[in-house]
């Protein structure tokens, strides 16, 4: 029996709607309410790095993110994604790059690799976007950014995507040069008004909604700078400082049991310096999405959420992916074997 998968680039992947944030958040909204349901399987990522956990912000690691979605998607795969922090600095190119491994649920053959490094960053985005439109308020206009890389990209992408009435941008990154690039691109892309600002305390001044997503490895965002009625997401690892968790209303997070696992966020080392614990995280989201808690209840909370990323996300885009190229016949067919040696 001849095993044939299908390979996509990059270029294929954007060709077959990698960049369309709208699907990408319904494909990760649906991820949630199947977690949420029980109906996927999500061991702990394993992360292959060169030195301790701060050794991540400057040599890198490589990540494996495995995963099972069921309901209509009903596919296993992976993510294989490194970061390394210095490539956009010293050598002109991405921080991440990735490849997703989709396989056969019952039979266990790859059918599909391909380009995972767009899918990554857009299924982060979208994680935010559907935090958003269950924790922000409906009247939010402004956003500030700390973090002008590619990640801050597609977290304003789908923060417009959920709530189009955001009309201002306030942008900080500490190279003025990604602060000025990040607003042509995203303003010529998004039709919004970008204004970049010299230091992380003016991003956070007077938003309704703040993003950082930075390789920070100490806080950039402080006590007491959190306006009322803000929906703070916390993209990187780092950029909170601890003692202002406790000026939130609400802490939810994607997933804190794996949160915990992989030990790299602000909200664990809040909890092993005993400034939270367990019973203040308010809510996992896949929770506030199936009812099981609330989201948003009044416009004067501010509400942190933090996401560790689940590989589950990307197998979900992925499949919608596949599944559109092979309806369009798009994509490279490799053959694994013609007939298997052993069996």
């Amino acid at each position: 029996m001849t095993i044939e998968f299908r390979y996509l680039t990059q270029e294929q992947v954007i060709q077959l709607g990698g960049l369309d944030m709208a699907l990408a958040i319904q494909d990760v909204e649906a991820v949630f309410r199947l977690f949420g349901s029980g109906a996927c399987v999500l061991p702990s990522k394993v992360v292959l790095r060169w030195g301790d956990s701060d050794s991540e912000s400057t040599r890198g690691r490589i990540n494996a993110m495995p995963g099972y979605v069921g309901g209509n998607c009903d596919m296993s795969g992976i993510k294989w994604i490194a970061s390394m922090p210095l490539n956009p600095i010293e050598r002109g190119l991405p921080r991440a790059s990735a490849l997703t491994i989709l396989n056969h649920p019952t039979l266990g053959f790859p059918v599909a690799v391909m380009d995972g490094t767009l899918i990554s960053a857009m299924r982060t985005g979208a994680v935010s976007g559907v935090a958003a439109k269950y924790l922000a308020r409906k009247d939010s206009r402004t956003v500030g950014i700390i973090g002008a890389g590619v990640q801050s990209r597609t977290q304003l992408m789908a923060l417009k995507t959920v709530l189009p009435a955001l009309s201002s941008v306030l942008v900080y990154d500490i190279r003025e040069e990604r602060s000025l690039a990040f607003c042509q691109d995203m303003r010529d892309r998004l039709g919004i008004s970008i204004e970049v600002v010299a230091t992380s305390r003016e991003a956070t001044s007077h938003v309704d909604i703040l993003v950082s997503a930075t390789t920070a490895v100490s806080p950039v965002v402080k006590q007491r700078w959190i306006p009322e009625g803000c929906l703070y997401c916390q993209v990187g690892g780092h950029e909170c400082e601890p003692l202002a968790l406790r000026e939130f209303d609400k802490i939810v997070v994607d997933n804190w049991s794996e949160m915990q696992h992989r030990g790299a966020q602000t909200l664990v080392w809040a909890k092993e310096q005993e400034i939270i614990s367990d019973e203040d995280i308010n809510a996992e989201l896949s929770q506030i999405i199936t009812g099981k808690k609330p989201g948003r209840e009044n416009a004067a909370e501010r509400i942190f959420f933090g996401a560790v990323g689940m590989g589950i996300e990307d197998v979900a885009i992925a499949t919608r992916i596949l599944r559109r190229a092979e309806e369009e016949q798009v994509g490279t067919m490799l053959k694994l074997w013609e007939s298997p040696v052993f069996v």
